[in-house]
């Protein structure tokens, strides 16, 4: 069974240890993404002291991580071209999984402090955080054992994969809110035999506004991950990345 999150009581004390910008980028290509995720990482290793979240979802898109099998896919190159869902090995974490349109992505660009730095904590917060949100919508769910990602009873709901470097972490989560579950007939996700998928719109029987729940994420991740989330637009992220490429010749 499922090891159930309690969410956090008003009389949780959050200490916060970092800045950190959340964006909403709505639909957005995976590489274009990707490559905002690594200008973010460069421009942080350089000294950009805030972290970023960005939230967003993606055209049809199938990943492979750096521990995916190709025997997952269960789709041909040509299948996956004729239905418009594009392909990509990257060098997150975990196995094969789907991205696309009514999924809410989230990739957080964090540099972890000292007393943060550890890999299974970074995964269960990521867990958590999914899990409190979830609950704020009457959806019960939780963790299973040797598994990672969010379960509830109809299946799996969120799937994750990161990748740290120098513990400045990218890549993140997928979270299916409206998303059309068809899409998974064509891969094993997470290379899990036998496991189901869910998505809020098939627990709840309606559809939801995917950017409010960004919104209510945001809300949650803050408390998690103990950080002090301002909003921005992607026009002022960038400006705030060039302003600092062109002092630091990034």
């Amino acid at each position: 069974m499922h090891s159930i999150a309690v969410p956090l009581s008003t009389t949780d004390v959050s200490i916060f240890f970092n800045n950190c910008y959340a964006v909403w980028l709505g639909l957005t290509d995976y590489l274009v993404a990707l490559e905002l995720q690594m200008r973010i990482c460069r421009a942080k290793k350089s000294g950009f002291e805030t972290d970023v979240l960005l939230l967003l979802e993606h055209p049809p898109t199938i990943t492979l991580g750096r521990n995916g099998k190709r025997r997952n896919l269960l789709a041909s190159t040509e299948e996956l071209a004729t239905r418009g869902i594009s392909l990509h090995e990257v060098d997150r974490g975990g196995d094969i999984t789907f991205h696309g349109p009514g999924q809410l992505i989230g990739y957080p660009l964090l540099q972890l402090s000292e007393g943060e730095r550890d890999v299974h904590r970074l995964m269960s917060n990521l867990e958590d955080s999914l899990i409190r949100l979830l609950a704020r919508y009457g959806i019960q769910s939780g963790r299973t054992e040797h598994l990672t990602g969010v379960w509830t009873d109809e299946g799996k709901i969120a799937a994750m994969g990161i990748h740290i470097s120098r513990w400045l972490t990218r890549h993140g989560f997928a979270l299916n809110v409206n998303t059309d579950l068809s899409f998974y007939d064509l891969i094993i996700p997470c290379g899990i035999v036998g496991k189901k998928v869910a998505s809020m719109e098939n627990i709840l029987a309606h559809r939801l506004d995917l950017q409010q729940i960004a919104q209510d994420y945001a809300g949650v991740f803050t408390q998690v991950f103990q950080r002090n989330i301002s909003w921005l637009n992607r026009e002022s992220l960038e400006d705030r990345l060039k302003e600092h490429e062109t002092a630091h010749m990034v």
